[in-house]
């Protein structure tokens, strides 16, 4: 249930406040996060036999994907890159080829899962499309993103669906911009403090936490200093706009 700090103080707002309501889509909308866990485990049991004692083989895995962010972005097939130059860096060639073989196939896996909407997202995207315009942004690979967008059955929701590369503060006044709409009148949506929220409040705009019960190692923020208003589940949202 709503917080009734929250019902009653002033964390919360009306959705007249607001021209734009955006929503972040993995692990907000749809499931994401579980599919690269279970695959991380499934890597563990698969590189770890050939990796010298004492390495941790998910940290490399980690450390891997953090450097490759820059040249391949996010993803599946980047993941699935950073897991096959990690097993193959960590066991110094070691791995045999039937284990490579099988790490892309993991990857190939999840481009074609199926999308499963978390519970209560059609219901409050209806509701709150109802008074704002409604927009996704989301990261990551775009052919994967815009097949889970389209076959996920809430692409009429939205008036605009941006995928992009990176979520930082200059992204999203770029994004404002082509909105046309100004940041005290704009609100974001999302799972992840690092890129739905922070930098949000970064550009003087509003941002609404809705966790996840998993978060990517690359996205948790163990220390920040802003007020960051959270609720419990997305079905909240529309009380929190003043909407029920």
């Amino acid at each position: 249930m709503l917080d009734e700090e929250w019902v009653m103080g002033r964390s919360r707002r009306r959705i007249d406040d607001f021209d734009v309501v955006a929503f972040d889509a993995d692990d907000t909308l749809w499931q994401s996060e579980d599919g690269f866990q279970q695959t991380e485990a499934r890597f563990a049991e698969l590189v770890s036999p050939f990796a010298p004692i004492g390495i941790d083989v998910l940290d490399a895995l980690h450390a891997t994907e953090k450097t490759d962010i820059a040249s391949q972005g996010y993803g599946v097939k980047a993941f699935t890159l950073s897991m096959v130059r990690a097993a193959i860096s960590m066991t110094d060639g070691a791995v045999p080829t039937e284990v490579i073989r099988q790490l892309v196939d993991l990857g190939a896996a999840l481009l074609v899962e199926p999308v499963h909407l978390l519970p209560d997202v059609p219901e409050v995207l209806a509701r709150v499309g109802r008074d704002a315009r409604l927009v996704m942004i989301t990261k990551g690979d775009l052919v994967h993103q815009t097949r889970k967008v389209t076959t996920s059955g809430l692409e009429h929701h939205f008036t605009d669906i941006e995928i992009v590369l990176e979520k930082d503060p200059a992204t999203y006044a770029k994004l404002l911009a082509r909105f046309g709409v100004e940041p005290d009148r704009f609100c974001m949506v999302g799972n992840s403090v690092r890129s739905d929220i922070l930098p949000v409040m970064a550009i003087g705009a509003h941002a609404v936490h809705v966790p996840y019960h998993l978060t990517w190692e690359l996205e948790r923020v163990d220390d920040h200093t802003e007020d960051v208003v959270a609720l419990e589940r997305l079905a909240d949202l529309p009380a929190w706009l003043g909407l029920d």
